[in-house]
């Protein structure tokens, strides 16, 4: 056999750890590679990439070596990202509504974020006083909030984090409303961390990236503000090289709060990625098929605002 009909291949062992438990091993696994030199990064993502796994928390590439055998395949770099895997993709797990409301109510006392105040909801024009500026049996309502932008659930546009970045009156609409809409299933993952690992299998390329942790389910107690599931920074780097379009998650920040760094809402405003946290209700969608919508009023000189966040659901 000719040089020519040669193909170098690298031959290597894996584990993969998996955010719910358990563990997948593989052996004298093997993958052609276009060059003389091939990461186990690069490994590591066709591993998860070509048998599509999900839940992925950590994979170990161990024994690798390179080899010179006949060409059976496609190199490392053409493998193709997974698209919709699992049965959760399945028509039977799709809900019937149209429009579903993925974000939590704003109520007078209401604490999203602890040291933050929580909002004052009150009367500044009650029906009872409006009886008198108007003809009889005419009566009106105005109320009156007063709250931190960082109240329910809200989006964060690059001006949060940045100065010179676009505020909530520069975002164009198309970047929050309408969008195409993943959801990255993770709930009982064991740990805090989700890393880019457990992105691999989607296609997220100018999509909303919906995190389901299922965190949501501890809104208005104690315990969710305690021990949140959080997004990496290697996650974020891999959102943004991979072209997602917005982030976002039903857990109390997309940070670790623990210390002060915060690289994810680092990385991902300052690629002009918005990111909306304190979603809920993620188990009511299917992974894909649908639009996400998370519109913020047009304020200039703000950062933040609460959002009415939903996903439409095209009938079948």
């Amino acid at each position: 056999m000719s040089g020519a009909d040669e193909q170098k291949r690298v031959q290597f062992d894996f584990t993969v750890e998996f955010l719910n438990g358990g563990s997948l091993e593989g052996r004298d696994f093997r993958l052609d590679v276009a060059g003389d030199a091939v990461s186990d990064q690069e490994l590591a993502d066709a591993v998860v990439r070509d048998l599509r796994l999900l839940m992925v928390g950590a994979v170990r590439i161990s024994n690798k070596r390179l080899l010179t055998e006949p060409h059976k395949r496609g190199d490392v770099a053409a493998a193709a990202p997974g698209g919709e895997t699992g049965g959760e993709a399945s028509g039977q797990d799709r809900p019937r509504e149209r429009l579903v409301d993925l974000s939590h109510t704003v109520e007078h006392g209401m604490v999203t974020y602890k040291g933050l105040p929580a909002p004052i909801i009150c009367d500044y024009l009650s029906r009872e006083q409006s009886r008198a500026l108007y003809a009889p049996g005419t009566e009106f309502h105005i109320g009156k909030i007063e709250m931190v932008a960082n109240t329910g659930t809200y989006l964060d546009s690059p001006f949060h984090r940045f100065a010179d970045g676009k505020d909530l009156s520069a975002l164009d609409l198309p970047a929050v409303a309408e969008l195409e809409g993943i959801v990255v299933r993770v709930t009982g993952m064991q740990g805090r961390t989700i890393g880019r690992a457990a992105l691999m299998p989607y296609d997220v390329r100018g999509k909303a990236v919906l995190v389901h942790t299922g965190w949501d389910a501890h809104w208005r107690t104690d315990q969710y503000f305690e021990g949140h599931p959080f997004l990496t920074a290697d996650a974020a780097a891999y959102l943004v090289a991979s072209g997602a379009a917005l982030v976002d998650l039903d857990s109390m920040n997309i940070d670790d709060i623990g210390y002060g760094a915060r690289p994810v809402h680092t990385a991902l405003l300052g690629a002009g990625i918005p990111i909306v946290e304190h979603l809920r209700g993620l188990e009511q969608l299917p992974i894909a098929g649908f639009r996400f919508t998370a519109a913020p009023v047009k304020v200039k000189g703000f950062g933040t605002f609460p959002v009415r966040a939903y996903a439409h659901i095209p009938q079948s």
